[in-house]
Order: C-alpha cells, then sequence, then structure tokens
C-alpha cells in the first residue's frame, strides 16, 4: 500500500544481483517505495501494464532493448515515469537524448547508496515543488534541485576514477583481495588502497573480514557485497 506522497518507483536491471540492490537501496529511503523489478525491456511494460509507477530505476544495457528505445516507446505508450537512468556509458549523446524522453538523473556505475539516496532525495523535492512560479529565478531553483552534487560528495583525498577503479577490481574478485592486492591491480599504494576499501566498507559495498593462515597478523580481506 502506498499514499500520494510515496514514490512508486519500478527497477529495471538485467543484472539480478545489481537488481535486488537496487531495490534494497530504493526501500532505505523514505518517501519511496519499489513496487517491482524487470530484468528485460519486455518484462519492464509487462509490468507498468499491471502496476502504477512514478519512477523508473532504469539501466541503459537491456539484454532486449537500448534503454532509451524503452523510455521511447514507453512515452509513445502513454506512460509517463519520470527516468533515473543508470550506466556506465559516459557518452554525451546519450545523455542529452535521454533529457527529451523523461530522463531525469543519470548514475554513473558503480555507485554506492549515498550516491542513488541523494538523486532520489533531490527527484522528489523537485516532484514537491507545485504552483505556478513567480519568475524565471523561481523556475531556475526548482531544476536546481535536480543537479547532482560537486565531487566533494567523496570524502576528502578519494577521486571518483580511482574510486571506480578499485571497485571494478574488488567487484571482479570472486573471492575477496587485501590492500594489497588492489594496491597491485590498480597501480596504489597500500595506504591508499586500504582508504578507499574502508570507504566501500562504510558504504555497504564492500565486507572486510581478517584472513588467516600467514606468519604474522592477518590481513583485512574485502569483499564486494552489492551488484551496481
Amino acid at each position: 500500500m502506498t499514499d500520494g506522497r510515496t514514490i512508486r518507483v519500478l527497477v529495471v536491471e538485467d543484472d539480478p544481483v545489481a537488481a535486488d540492490a537496487h531495490v534494497l537501496y530504493v526501500g532505505r529511503v523514505p518517501g519511496f517505495v519499489a513496487v517491482g523489478k524487470a530484468h528485460t525491456g519486455a518484462e519492464a511494460r509487462r509490468v507498468l501494464e499491471r502496476t502504477p509507477v512514478d519512477l523508473l530505476l532504469l539501466d541503459l544495457h537491456l539484454p532486449d532493448v537500448h534503454g532509451l528505445q524503452l523510455a521511447r516507446s514507453l512515452r509513445a505508450a502513454g506512460h509517463h515515469a519520470d527516468v533515473i537512468a543508470v550506466t556506465s556509458a559516459r557518452d554525451l549523446a546519450v545523455v542529452r537524448e535521454g533529457v527529451s524522453l523523461g530522463v531525469v538523473q543519470y548514475v554513473l556505475k558503480p555507485f554506492t547508496f549515498a550516491t542513488l539516496r541523494d538523486r532520489l532525495v533531490r527527484y522528489a523535492e523537485f516532484r514537491a515543488a507545485a504552483g505556478e512560479a513567480s519568475g524565471q529565478a523561481e523556475v531556475d531553483r526548482a531544476l536546481a534541485v535536480l543537479r547532482a552534487p560537486g565531487p566533494s560528495a567523496l570524502p576528502k583525498g578519494l577521486s571518483a576514477p580511482t574510486l571506480e577503479r578499485v571497485s571494478v577490481v574488488l567487484r571482479d574478485a570472486e573471492e575477496g583481495l587485501t590492500a594489497t592486492g588492489v594496491a597491485e591491480a590498480v597501480g596504489i599504494s597500500r595506504i591508499t588502497a586500504r582508504r578507499y576499501l574502508e570507504h566501500l566498507v562504510e558504504t555497504d559495498r564492500a565486507a572486510r573480514r581478517p584472513q588467516y593462515g600467514t606468519v604474522g597478523r592477518p590481513e583485512l580481506q574485502y569483499r564486494w557485497v552489492s551488484g551496481p
């Protein structure tokens, strides 16, 4: 059950682990509820035919259709849900095309819960704005709510490109890695690698446990625990 203020979200993501993670993330943000998930464009259309949806959390690379093509076909069919696009692509031409199709935000993979929470909160604030604007300045303020935060969203000293490289390396290591292993794979110092790994732990993207069986103190083993 949802009330008129609850924003209903459909997660469209082909990776089952990522889809489950997205559903959990959405459920952790007050005012939002995940009403379903779909792994293909065709499945998304079927869900939309039977379930009211306000917002699509839409992966652009689906197995049967590109996300923007799906958004275009949904608009043509009379569906008016807004879209937050989830993608690893950085093609600005795709970003421009998405504007006309109801894409209100882009989230680049890999991302943390904090990043998605920020986008959802900003979208809710934008959606809540009602009434007639008194002038250009008020229109600008309403649109500014949707703008993503700057690089300061990461702790001081961490960069988004390096965080992405560390995330990819850790996600691809099924058995996990130590800070030393990540440092060697990414080409950074062990101390720097551990800072990024601890950030991933703090944002619920990784877990750590002691690795025993070697001489001396056990070294921490880090393992990727979520999908996006």
